[in-house]
């Protein structure tokens, strides 16, 4: 497992400590807490009913995500979280968020996935 605690470690200084406006954030908490549990509610139906298939299971997922515009309400989180840094380029040509991100392992095919969690 990758430890990305380094990177946080060498954030700007200017990075350290960040102030948000506190309406921005409870709409972020209010879209996460939407997609995590309606995804929590979504398991939880389909596991309850033995008579439904993972199919049906994975279909209302991929409905759910597609239906309730996920992934641009998952753009708009990040961009108000994007908003706090100071995205100055440091000597290597990136800025602190570009840095943190590098060695992220994104899904490129099929079956990649990982367990990697970078919140404790």
């Amino acid at each position: 497992m990758h430890d990305s605690s380094n990177e946080i470690n060498n954030l700007m200084n200017a990075n350290h400590k960040i102030t948000y406006d506190g309406n921005e954030i409870a709409k972020v908490y209010k879209e996460l807490n939407f997609i995590l549990c309606s995804l929590n509610q979504i398991g939880n139906y389909y596991a309850d009913k033995i008579e439904k298939s993972r199919d049906e299971y994975e279909r209302e997922t991929n409905d759910f995500i597609d239906n309730s515009l996920v992934c641009s309400r998952l753009a708009k989180m990040r961009r108000v979280l994007e908003n706090g840094f100071d995205l100055q380029l440091s000597e290597d040509g990136m800025d602190d968020l570009e840095r943190i991100c590098e060695d992220i392992p994104y899904w490129s095919k099929p079956g990649d996935y990982t367990e990697e969690l970078w919140i404790d």
